[in-house]
């Protein structure tokens, strides 16, 4: 990579380029280069888009947007084909153009749509063609997307139906403007001053969502508070509906499962008690003359200290039940998280989900969809799959990702996290056999579910970038492109992103491309190498904290995972320990427990071994371990010397953020790197490998920082 910048320092001329502050994302829409914009200007001299619905409104005004900035001029409107170069927009039912064209749009669905290029009256013309009007927008932000990447429209002949029904952003915002785990700023809903003052930023929020696919937000925690369903806030909700509604995304609240008590005076929240039930019905109807297109519920529930349906001796599928009956009638959804642990400790959190869900499997309503994290811990920087995505057949799984970096360096460190989301999607449960993935179990197709859903908890806020950092905005954007179809590659996804986003120089994007698909690597290894997991800070979550011991749990402590002594380190997770491979598919439950036969990535995940295990290297586990620390160092600087041969090719603002944080991240993964081997060498007692330099501090040091006021704790 460090050659490639050099490289690319010689190949690109270096231009003054407009400062830029990242507020238009991927949607900017800057001109194209002489050598496409012949072609472009050929294909679009006209636009045929009717304005009648306000959906079709929003997506007539963002393809005038977006090709008045690409091609440099505004494509004038038409109601006619009266030339070469017409784009046609609509449904059969909008649009008697799209009609005529007797396309074959029947198995598109609502959200499908096709781009393609026709004849008609004799004239050359592109079709943006969907059964629905919502499908028509999607399809214009593809069409845009095209020509930000700068694909041909020669014969072009696209088809696109989304794979995933429910694609939905959790804002863990509260209703003070504290975002839990958010590192972009304070929350983007201005509760003070809804409904009356609506922020034009909704409506560019709507903008960026739609143009992947992203079709729900939930607004506010799922630490939640009942005030959030009392008719004050009710009302400062629909107010953002109403400007979500034209881009296709519903609005969706989380419940505070108390909510009868807290608001509705009621002394129970018992979900078999009638009151109760009665209560949660008249909340629903009243919900639904406030928003009629409203989502339905995302319930955190006997999790955390959340209250929930096993105060009262209840299942989670009784909770669940209770809630989907009163949605059910007007079409809403409830999406009831997975993410549980009991008080009493179990042997292994790791086994806390699959222990209390899967004997739910097939209880719960038609409406009812359990969110799953991708693993089994707590969105770590790597993860093995969690193992109810191979244990529940009978019920509809809904994966949970997480957008911001609680765990992965929080705003400053670049981390790329497609690699992540398709490294969980592809993993194989082996639930039917092979090819049973985790993406064929979300999307449906292995069960036969018609409800699926994923989830990305947002890394959205006030900062004028949206993310708290240009490149956290491609986590976002490579979450909704896979909540739209998971089989998506994460690099063809990082190059779209790049391009739209920054330049379509090919060094340039390719150069930025391997920076990005290597970056979430580098921070596992100077983080948490070989599958070893939860070492950071107390409570902020901020930094280094292997030594973490003591408080009111075990396993919110770091001494709790990685189980290290002088004779070594790991969670023995196999048939001779907590036995949690045995939650998975038998194939994977012999691999994960055979210390021969385990990816290398999850070892101390599922195995506590000597310091002097032989690893596949060659190398003694310990001068491994060290080995892999140092090297996320390294690729942190790699990529500091990637982005400086950079400069000039990126305006100077975003260039000069980039670079600022990047350093922060070199100095951040050193400390994380010294601070492990410190620790981990105070307790094996064992010298360094030749050739690695010692921890600049002793242990005492970085025992002793502290962070009281580090971003987004709970």
């Amino acid at each position: 990579m460090v050659a490639g910048a050099v490289v690319l320092a010689s190949i690109l001329p270096v231009q003054q380029l407009r400062a830029e502050d990242g507020y238009e994302l991927w949607l900017r829409y800057r001109p194209v280069e002489s050598a496409h914009a012949g072609e472009y200007r050929g294909a679009v001299m006209q636009l045929v888009a009717a304005a009648t619905t306000p959906t079709q409104i929003v997506t007539r005004a963002e393809l005038r947007r977006g090709l008045g900035g690409l091609l440099g001029a505004a494509v004038p409107l038409s109601d006619v084909v009266t030339s070469n170069g017409a784009l046609i927009v609509g449904t059969p039912a909008s649009s008697p153009l799209v009609g005529k064209l007797e396309l074959d749009t029947d198995q598109l669905g609502g959200d499908g749509y096709l781009i393609r290029s026709v004849i008609v009256d004799g004239h050359r013309a592109t079709v943006i063609a969907a059964n629905d009007d919502l499908g028509a927008l999607y399809g214009a932000f593809h069409f845009l997307r095209l020509l930000q990447t700068r694909q041909s429209l020669d014969r072009i002949d696209v088809r696109v139906i989304p794979r995933i029904k429910l694609r939905v952003l959790n804002h863990w915002d509260n209703l003070d403007g504290h975002v839990e785990r958010g590192y972009a700023g304070a929350s983007i809903w201005d509760w003070h001053k809804l409904p009356d003052w609506v922020d034009p930023r909704y409506t560019d929020y709507a903008r960026a969502n739609a143009s992947l696919g992203i079709n729900g937000t939930v607004l506010n925690n799922v630490n939640s508070n009942a005030l959030s369903l009392t008719p004050m806030y009710l009302a400062k909700a629909a107010a953002l509906a109403n400007v979500l509604r034209p881009y296709g995304i519903r609005v969706y609240l989380s419940a505070r499962f108390s909510a009868p008590k807290e608001i509705g005076g009621l002394k129970t929240a018992d979900p078999l008690d009638s009151a109760v039930r009665r209560w949660w019905k008249d909340k629903a109807d009243e919900i639904y003359k406030t928003i009629p297109d409203f989502g339905g519920f995302l319930v955190k529930a006997n999790s955390e200290g959340q209250p929930g349906p096993q105060d009262y001796g209840r299942s989670h599928a009784d909770g669940a039940n209770m809630l989907a009956d009163a949605l059910a009638p007007h079409g809403g959804v409830v999406m009831w998280r997975a993410f549980v642990y009991s008080s009493e400790q179990p042997d292994d959190r790791a086994k806390q989900a699959y222990t209390e869900f899967v004997p739910l499997d097939g209880k719960f309503r038609d409406n009812v969809i359990v969110q799953v994290k991708n693993g089994a811990i707590d969105f770590q920087p790597r993860e093995p799959f969690h193992p109810l995505f191979g244990a529940m057949p009978k019920t509809p799984l809904m994966m949970e990702f997480q957008i911001t970096k609680e765990y992965l360096g929080f705003a400053t460190h670049l981390a790329y996290l497609g690699t992540l989301y398709q490294e969980t999607l592809q993993s194989d449960t082996m639930a039917q056999g092979q090819g049973s993935t985790v993406a064929r179990v979300i999307d449906g197709s292995l069960h036969g579910h018609k409800v699926t859903g994923m989830a990305g908890v947002a890394n959205i806020g006030t900062d004028r970038n949206w993310s708290g950092s240009h490149f956290d905005q491609a986590n976002w954007y490579a979450y909704g492109r896979l909540a739209w179809d998971p089989s998506q590659s994460s690099r063809e996804i990082a190059r779209d992103w790049v391009r739209m986003t920054f330049s379509n120089d090919q060094p340039f994007v390719d150069s930025v491309v391997d920076m990005m698909m290597g970056s979430r690597e580098a921070v596992v290894d100077y983080m948490t190498p070989l599958g070893l997991h939860h070492l950071m800070g107390r409570d902020h979550h901020y930094g280094p904290g292997p030594w973490v011991a003591g408080g009111p749990r075990a396993d919110w402590t770091s001494v709790y995972y990685h189980r290290a002594d002088r004779n070594g380190i790991g969670f023995d997770r196999s048939a001779t320990g907590s036995n949690a491979v045995a939650q998975y598919a038998p194939p994977l439950a012999d691999s994960f427990g055979d210390v021969k036969r385990v990816p290398e990535q999850f070892l101390l995940w599922f195995h506590h071994l000597p310091w002097d295990y032989r690893t596949r290297s060659g190398r003694p586990l310990w001068d491994e371990l060290v080995h892999r620390y140092t090297r996320g160092v390294n690729e942190v600087k790699k990529m500091r010397t990637t982005w400086d041969g950079l400069r000039g090719h990126v305006d100077a603002e975003r260039h000069a953020q980039v670079a600022a944080f990047l350093a922060i991240q070199q100095k951040e993964a050193q400390w994380w790197r010294d601070a492990s081997i410190a620790y981990f060498q105070r307790i094996n007692g064992l010298p360094l490998p030749p050739g690695y330099a010692p921890p600049a501090q002793p242990l005492e040091y970085y025992e002793a920082l502290s962070f009281p006021y580090a971003p987004g704790n709970g």
